[in-house]
Protein backbone atom coordinates (compact mmCIF):
# COMPACT_ATOMS: atom_id res chain seq x y z
CA UNK A 1 0.00 0.00 0.00
CA UNK A 2 1.27 3.34 -0.79
CA UNK A 3 0.59 4.64 2.83
CA UNK A 4 3.71 3.06 3.88
CA UNK A 5 5.60 3.59 0.92
CA UNK A 6 7.86 6.59 1.35
CA UNK A 7 7.05 9.78 -0.68
CA UNK A 8 9.67 11.27 -3.14
CA UNK A 9 9.30 15.17 -3.39
CA UNK A 10 10.73 16.78 -7.27
CA UNK A 11 12.59 19.34 -7.76
CA UNK A 12 12.39 20.29 -11.81
CA UNK A 13 15.34 21.30 -13.41
CA UNK A 14 16.00 22.58 -16.85
CA UNK A 15 19.71 22.92 -16.25
CA UNK A 16 20.71 20.34 -13.62
CA UNK A 17 24.19 22.05 -13.02
CA UNK A 18 22.31 25.84 -12.55
CA UNK A 19 20.16 23.95 -10.10
CA UNK A 20 22.71 22.10 -8.15
CA UNK A 21 24.79 25.00 -7.85
CA UNK A 22 21.63 27.05 -6.42
CA UNK A 23 21.01 24.35 -3.98
CA UNK A 24 23.79 23.18 -2.98
CA UNK A 25 25.91 26.85 -2.02
CA UNK A 26 23.04 28.94 -1.57
CA UNK A 27 20.43 26.73 0.27
CA UNK A 28 22.79 24.44 1.54
CA UNK A 29 21.38 20.87 0.89
CA UNK A 30 24.07 18.43 0.76
CA UNK A 31 23.94 15.64 -2.25
CA UNK A 32 23.66 11.87 -1.14
CA UNK A 33 23.40 10.14 -4.18
CA UNK A 34 23.19 11.05 -8.11
CA UNK A 35 20.75 8.47 -9.70
CA UNK A 36 18.82 7.99 -13.44
CA UNK A 37 20.57 11.38 -14.15
CA UNK A 38 19.63 13.06 -11.39
CA UNK A 39 20.79 13.72 -7.41
CA UNK A 40 18.85 13.02 -4.22
CA UNK A 41 19.47 15.26 -1.63
CA UNK A 42 17.60 14.80 2.29
CA UNK A 43 16.29 16.94 4.03
CA UNK A 44 14.52 16.47 7.91
CA UNK A 45 14.60 12.83 6.82
CA UNK A 46 12.69 13.13 3.87
CA UNK A 47 13.95 12.60 0.31
CA UNK A 48 14.03 14.65 -2.49
CA UNK A 49 14.68 14.26 -6.08
CA UNK A 50 16.14 17.16 -8.77
CA UNK A 51 16.31 15.71 -12.22
CA UNK A 52 16.29 17.50 -15.64
CA UNK A 53 13.22 18.41 -17.62
CA UNK A 54 12.20 21.18 -19.71
CA UNK A 55 8.94 21.69 -18.06
CA UNK A 56 11.14 23.03 -14.55
CA UNK A 57 9.32 26.35 -13.46
CA UNK A 58 6.00 25.94 -15.13
CA UNK A 59 3.91 25.17 -11.77
CA UNK A 60 1.94 28.34 -10.71
CA UNK A 61 1.95 26.65 -7.16
CA UNK A 62 4.42 25.93 -4.78
CA UNK A 63 6.74 22.99 -5.55
CA UNK A 64 7.53 22.09 -2.12
CA UNK A 65 8.44 23.48 1.19
CA UNK A 66 10.46 23.38 4.57
CA UNK A 67 8.55 22.87 7.79
CA UNK A 68 10.90 25.48 9.68
CA UNK A 69 10.79 26.38 13.23
CA UNK A 70 11.59 30.19 13.10
CA UNK A 71 10.59 31.91 9.17
CA UNK A 72 12.30 35.19 10.34
CA UNK A 73 15.41 33.54 10.95
CA UNK A 74 15.46 31.01 7.50
CA UNK A 75 14.49 34.32 5.37
CA UNK A 76 16.79 36.22 7.13
CA UNK A 77 20.04 33.73 6.20
CA UNK A 78 18.56 32.54 3.07
CA UNK A 79 18.02 36.54 2.08
CA UNK A 80 21.94 36.90 3.27
CA UNK A 81 22.91 34.32 0.29
CA UNK A 82 20.94 35.67 -2.30
CA UNK A 83 17.57 34.05 -2.31
CA UNK A 84 14.93 36.53 -3.26
CA UNK A 85 11.92 36.23 -2.00
CA UNK A 86 8.52 36.76 -3.50
CA UNK A 87 5.86 39.70 -2.55
CA UNK A 88 2.06 38.42 -3.19
CA UNK A 89 -1.15 40.07 -3.04
CA UNK A 90 -3.38 38.28 -0.87
CA UNK A 91 -6.46 39.86 0.12
CA UNK A 92 -7.16 39.84 3.74
CA UNK A 93 -3.20 38.19 4.27
CA UNK A 94 -0.71 40.92 5.69
CA UNK A 95 2.85 40.22 4.54
CA UNK A 96 5.74 41.48 5.70
CA UNK A 97 9.00 41.55 4.49
CA UNK A 98 7.99 38.49 2.52
CA UNK A 99 6.23 36.54 4.63
CA UNK A 100 2.74 36.02 4.98
CA UNK A 101 0.74 35.31 8.11
CA UNK A 102 -2.77 33.15 7.58
CA UNK A 103 -4.11 30.17 8.24
CA UNK A 104 -2.33 29.72 11.38
CA UNK A 105 1.43 29.50 9.76
CA UNK A 106 3.93 32.19 8.37
CA UNK A 107 5.27 31.34 5.33
CA UNK A 108 7.55 32.90 2.40
CA UNK A 109 8.19 31.93 -1.12
CA UNK A 110 11.05 32.63 -3.05
CA UNK A 111 11.66 30.98 -7.11
CA UNK A 112 14.93 28.90 -7.12
CA UNK A 113 16.90 28.77 -10.14
CA UNK A 114 14.93 26.89 -12.54
CA UNK A 115 11.95 29.35 -11.60
CA UNK A 116 10.09 26.68 -9.51
CA UNK A 117 8.43 28.08 -6.19
CA UNK A 118 9.60 26.90 -3.23
CA UNK A 119 8.85 27.86 0.39
CA UNK A 120 9.95 27.82 4.08
CA UNK A 121 6.36 28.14 6.39
CA UNK A 122 6.10 28.24 10.18
CA UNK A 123 3.67 26.43 12.07
CA UNK A 124 1.99 28.89 14.36
CA UNK A 125 0.03 26.20 16.57
CA UNK A 126 0.47 23.17 17.68
CA UNK A 127 -1.09 20.16 15.91
CA UNK A 128 -4.69 20.38 16.73
CA UNK A 129 -6.94 17.39 17.22
CA UNK A 130 -9.44 16.81 14.32
CA UNK A 131 -12.65 18.60 15.06
CA UNK A 132 -15.91 16.42 14.90
CA UNK A 133 -16.97 14.18 11.75
CA UNK A 134 -12.79 14.57 10.71
CA UNK A 135 -10.77 11.49 10.67
CA UNK A 136 -8.20 11.02 12.78
CA UNK A 137 -4.56 11.38 11.25
CA UNK A 138 -2.26 11.21 13.62
CA UNK A 139 -2.14 10.78 17.17
CA UNK A 140 -1.71 13.92 19.17
CA UNK A 141 -1.29 14.81 22.74
CA UNK A 142 -3.15 17.77 23.97
CA UNK A 143 -2.40 20.32 26.35
CA UNK A 144 -4.26 23.27 27.63
CA UNK A 145 -2.37 26.14 25.52
CA UNK A 146 -2.75 23.66 22.42
CA UNK A 147 -6.38 23.31 23.11
CA UNK A 148 -6.63 27.43 23.17
CA UNK A 149 -5.02 27.57 19.52
CA UNK A 150 -6.91 24.95 18.10
CA UNK A 151 -10.61 27.03 19.76
CA UNK A 152 -8.93 29.74 18.14
CA UNK A 153 -8.24 27.92 14.97
CA UNK A 154 -11.83 27.11 14.70
CA UNK A 155 -13.30 30.25 15.75
CA UNK A 156 -11.33 32.01 12.90
CA UNK A 157 -12.46 29.57 10.45
CA UNK A 158 -16.09 30.06 11.45
CA UNK A 159 -15.56 33.75 11.37
CA UNK A 160 -14.65 33.73 7.83
CA UNK A 161 -10.86 33.70 7.60
CA UNK A 162 -10.25 31.24 4.84
CA UNK A 163 -6.46 30.61 6.04
CA UNK A 164 -4.09 31.03 2.15
CA UNK A 165 -5.98 29.50 -0.52
CA UNK A 166 -5.03 32.73 -2.86
CA UNK A 167 -0.87 31.67 -1.71
CA UNK A 168 1.17 29.72 -4.54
Amino acid sequence: MLSTAPIRAYIPAAHLARARKFYEEIVGLKPTEAYAGGVVYICGGAEVFMYQTSNAGTSKASQAFWQVKDVEKEVAELKARGVVFEEYTMPGIPMKNGIATAGGAKTAWFKDSEGNIMAVSQRLYPRCPPRAGEEILRAATVTSSSEEACHDRDAARRDGESGDENAP
